[in-house]
């Protein structure tokens, strides 16, 4: 029996919040999908959906503090702000960095303010499947390395486009299990997300990573702007995910 796949449900408000810290979904992941595939949502909203989660639950928030351009103060200050509203997990995508270096000027700082402030807060370097359609974005296989030489503990791999393709339009089964293989080496846990459907399920355990995120497709309607978040679609994709074997 191998790990099992854990859930990453990214609600937009505290509404949907509840529904899904009570529909199980191990980590609470709160962005601003107006902002971008990784907006940032407000400090006041961090700090309510911290306080929504019965510590009993041993469920984790997330925090998306944006797409970031290659600006590193700004995304220090953004994760300092992340870290201090209660998330205990800081996203940050890597939308302006051009090479590895820049990528590096910009997480080194952030990974430096996140852990001063608290050391067991996880920080994820989050990079584009589709960053062929990006301009400067680092190359997905980058990642691993960028994520380990800046001390992040989680690799990710999204969407930056939201449109009708997925993270399987532009990486193959063979190269995400190059990149998880990678990150693994590396002792990173690894995530992906990218408009992910429930019949995706079956070529994500092929590439067995820690974390799926998803938002689609628990929203009916698979509308991620519009559609009213499912609790029965949050316990149908845990259940699909503790199958794993």
């Amino acid at each position: 029996m191998q790990n099992t796949i854990k859930l990453l449900v990214s609600p937009q408000n505290l509404e949907e919040a509840q529904i899904t810290i009570k529909a199980g979904s191990d980590y609470i992941d709160c962005k601003n999908p107006k902002e971008g595939s990784l907006g940032a949502n407000f400090p006041w909203i961090i700090k309510k959906m911290k306080e929504l989660i019965p510590k009993e639950n041993n469920q984790l928030l997330s925090a998306a503090i944006g797409d970031f351009p290659y600006l590193p103060g700004t995304a220090s200050l953004a994760a300092l702000g992340a870290v201090t509203s209660g998330a205990d997990i800081i996203k940050v995508g890597l939308m302006g960095p051009k090479n590895e270096q820049e990528a590096l000027d910009l997480m080194k700082p952030v990974v430096k303010t996140v852990k001063t402030y608290n050391k067991s807060a996880l920080v994820v370097v989050a990079g584009y499947a589709d960053y062929s359609r990006m301009e400067g974005s680092p190359e997905f296989l980058s990642i691993p390395s960028i994520g380990a030489k800046s001390g992040a503990d989680i690799v990710m791999l999204d969407t930056y486009i939201k449109d009708d393709k997925n993270l399987f339009d532009f990486l193959t089964i063979e190269q995400l299990k190059e990149f998880n293989s990678k990150a693994k080496r590396m002792d990173l846990q690894v995530a992906l997300a990218g408009r992910l459907k429930f019949e995706d399920i079956d070529n994500i355990k092929k590439i067995g990573p820690n974390i799926i995120g998803v938002r689609s497709a628990v929203c009916k309607g698979f509308d991620r702007n519009k559609g009213k978040m499912d609790p029965h679609l949050i316990k149908s994709l845990k259940e699909k995910l503790l199958a794993y074997e």
